[in-house]
């Protein structure tokens, strides 16, 4: 089997291209390395280039006609930036997306696995796909649009699509080939190994949330999972959208039940077997008590759940912190 993963240099889309390796399933790799890094896709089939060139897509299926599905990864992903630019953030995520569509459509690709977001949901806890939105940003807002216009066209092409949505990816591949290539990560546990290395104290904005602990509560999944959910959805594709029903469905991933700030210093701690420093603080301008899904959706119909714990996933993000400088040449 062959599958294309547009922006699949990147952190998530190149370690589902290392996971669908693993797997026995050929990785088409198209990415325009805007983001993305030269490294990821080293021996594997890569076309550089824009997801809304027609003729460079076209080119893609001409050389690979038995192209099964196609996974799109390929966006623009940092909240402070889309609020910064939200003109370039539209044109890269909702119109050249369509392009994408439009370019699939006319290759006879009809199979559409489309890396979401959570962040299209409002704060609260145990979401489920039926939630209303309310996206908070730019950023999400994208990606709402982008499912509006997703389920528009299945509903009047030859156009099948699944959503994953999830909120934030940690680790990395445990091979080491591919992780995150950023060194100035906003998530959380970016933030915090970026001041545990550099000694100083973690702030946790915001102890009041009616949450378990008063603390901001967030949701984490290993990437390694996330890869393993998109392979299922590619295999499991004629069964979950069939076509002879609705042909759009949304699909959470994550870890079912979230973590606090507290209990991800907890977690850190358990890893590094160190008290990591803390302090407390305000909460920021535009915070919120946070969110996690439900992920039963996931487990009924991808037959999927996460497989590593929250530890595990701070450990690999550690290992692959501490490796990276090895593997990815400064820019």
């Amino acid at each position: 089997m062959k599958v294309l993963i547009t922006g699949g240099a990147g952190f998530i889309g190149s370690t589902i291209a290392s996971a669908c390796l693993d797997e026995g399933i050929e990785p088409v790799i198209l990415d325009d390395l805007s983001t993305g890094r030269p490294e990821f896709v080293a021996g594997r089939t890569f076309y550089r280039g824009d997801i809304a060139d027609g003729d460079l897509v076209d080119r893609v299926f001409r050389d690979h006609p038995d192209i099964h599905a196609t996974i799109g990864c390929a966006a623009r992903i940092v909240v402070p930036e889309s609020v910064a630019d939200p003109l370039g953030y539209y044109h890269a995520n909702v119109t050249k997306g369509l392009a994408l569509v439009t370019h699939l459509l006319r290759n006879g690709c009809h199979r559409l696995v489309f890396s979401g977001s959570a962040s299209v949901y409002d704060a609260g806890q145990a979401i489920t796909e039926d939630a209303p939105f309310k996206p908070l940003s730019p950023y999400a807002r994208t990606k709402a649009a982008f499912e509006g216009a997703l389920e528009d066209v299945t509903g009047g092409t030859d156009l099948r699509a699944i959503t994953l949505r999830y909120f934030n990816p940690i680790g990395a591949d445990p091979k080491l080939r591919t992780g995150l290539q950023t060194t100035k990560p906003t998530h959380a546990l970016g933030v915090m190994i970026n001041r545990y290395r550099a000694g100083e104290p973690f702030p946790v904005t915001g102890t009041n949330w009616p949450t378990r602990d008063g603390s901001g509560i967030r949701d984490y999944v290993h990437v390694w999972d996330l890869a393993a959910a998109h392979i299922a959805a590619v295999r499991r594709f004629d069964t979950v959208v069939p076509g002879t029903g609705p042909r759009y469905l949304p699909i959470n991933l994550g870890s079912g039940n979230g973590t606090t700030v507290f209990e991800l210093i907890r977690a850190f701690e358990d890893v590094t077997g160190e008290p990591l420093p803390h302090h407390l603080a305000d909460a920021r301008p535009g915070d919120n008590a946070g969110a996690y899904p439900v992920i039963d959706r996931a487990r009924t119909l991808l037959g999927w759940a996460p497989a590593h714990t929250l530890q595990d996933g701070i450990a690999a993000a550690l290992v692959w912190d501490k490796a990276r400088h090895t593997i990815l040449a400064e820019e």
